[in-house]
């Protein structure tokens, strides 16, 4: 809607604390700090560090740059609105306005990227995908979700690679792990983590019944050769080497290429199948491995958590996070922060920023209060 131009718009004013905002102060001093760390000689003594920091160098330059870029947006339509003005120009006014919109668009998405400041929130994400209740229902929903994802982060320009997908008899996958790697991956994809339901009448009935399958959804951060408390001794891993087969794998199966990695304490399996390297496929495989075994200490620490807090709610049947209906009706419906999507088949060709910015936005104010299971 075009605003009056007898109007005095108040977002220029935002230009002028924009960089306090964002600490841009401190923004500007880490990545000063950072440039002085890339330029020692010695920084690539430790190949793991330096790429850390090079990662962290190239997203604060990036933030730097969005908050410059947004500022002088602000400050540009400021002028053009007050010359318009002085000059009765409706057109320069409309034209102001407009600047002013695309700038306080781009400071929200900042303000949404400060949501994103868990310690691996910048980092790329493995996914893992395993089809429960529902039979071959099941396991074709699993096939769903993980095209969904693909087409996720393709719309993102992130890389997107299948480690490993173990094919179902008659349809479907009964399980995949796929890799997302690009800017704060894994701190968009958290908001994944759970059961995922459809409803829907089922292909494979000869009776077309309507079918409700389930599939888990697991989002790891890749960890890669980081530093943390998670020693993985060579006694206790076994490890299995075989012919790759199905998504990703079609290219490398005329040789034992394919490493799967039991961890025996724990039982963890990691399995990669997605390079033509034996060497290749174990370093990803170890790396899967490690995001996994993250995984299950951050659940445990989860759990204590909850158990101090009263928590009541249990993994099991009811307890998905979201519901995606395709009969009677059709909605997409997230269950913790009730937002509700009728257009499905764009969420399940992979558009869902409205469900990863509502999660992370009832997170970072009141948190995930359940709501009803209606779907």
């Amino acid at each position: 809607m075009r605003r009056s131009s007898t109007a005095s718009p108040t977002s220029p004013r935002a230009s002028a604390n924009c960089g306090g905002i964002f600490d841009y102060e401190t923004r500007t001093e880490e990545l000063e700090e950072l440039e002085a760390q890339a330029a020692d000689p010695s920084f690539w003594d430790d190949a793991e560090r330096a790429k850390a920091v090079v990662l962290q160098q190239a997203i604060t330059k990036k933030l730097i740059s969005t908050i410059d870029s947004a500022s002088g947006a602000l400050e540009d339509g400021r002028d053009l609105y007050e010359l318009g003005r002085e000059e009765n120009d409706e057109e320069s006014i409309h034209e102001a306005w407009e600047q002013l919109d695309r700038a306080e668009a781009e400071i929200g998405r900042l303000e949404f990227r400060r949501m994103l400041s868990g310690p691996h929130d910048p980092k790329a994400a493995i996914i893992s995908l395993n089809a429960g209740a529902g039979g071959v229902d099941s396991q074709d929903w699993a096939d769903m979700l993980l095209r969904m994802y693909y087409r996720w982060g393709e719309r993102m320009g992130f890389t997107v690679k299948i480690l490993d997908s173990q094919e179902a008899e008659q349809a479907g996958i009964r399980s995949a792990e796929i890799e997302i790697d690009g800017e704060y991956a894994y701190g968009y994809l958290r908001s994944e983590i759970g059961v995922h339901r459809l409803v829907r009448i089922s292909p494979f009935d000869a009776q077309a019944r309507r079918q409700t399958s389930f599939v888990s959804v697991m989002v790891m951060p890749d960890l890669g050769d980081e530093e943390i408390e998670l020693e993985i001794r060579d006694v206790d891993l076994r490890e299995d080497t075989y012919r790759a087969s199905g998504k990703g794998g079609q290219h490398v199966n005329k040789t034992d290429s394919a490493v799967r990695l039991t961890h025996l304490p724990t039982g963890i399996v990691a399995a990669c199948q997605a390079e033509r390297s034996q060497h290749k496929n174990r370093a990803t495989a170890m790396r899967m491995l490690r995001a996994r075994l993250w995984a299950v200490e951050e659940q445990k620490r989860q759990a204590k958590l909850d158990a101090l807090q009263g928590e009541k709610k249990s993994i099991e049947w009811g307890s998905q996070i979201r519901s995606y209906v395709l009969h009677p009706y059709q909605q997409v419906n997230d269950h913790r922060t009730s937002l509700k999507v009728s257009n499905i088949g764009a969420v399940l060709d992979g558009d869902l920023q409205a469900f990863t910015e509502a999660f992370l936005l009832a997170q970072g104010q009141t948190g995930i209060v359940a709501a009803d299971d209606d779907a």
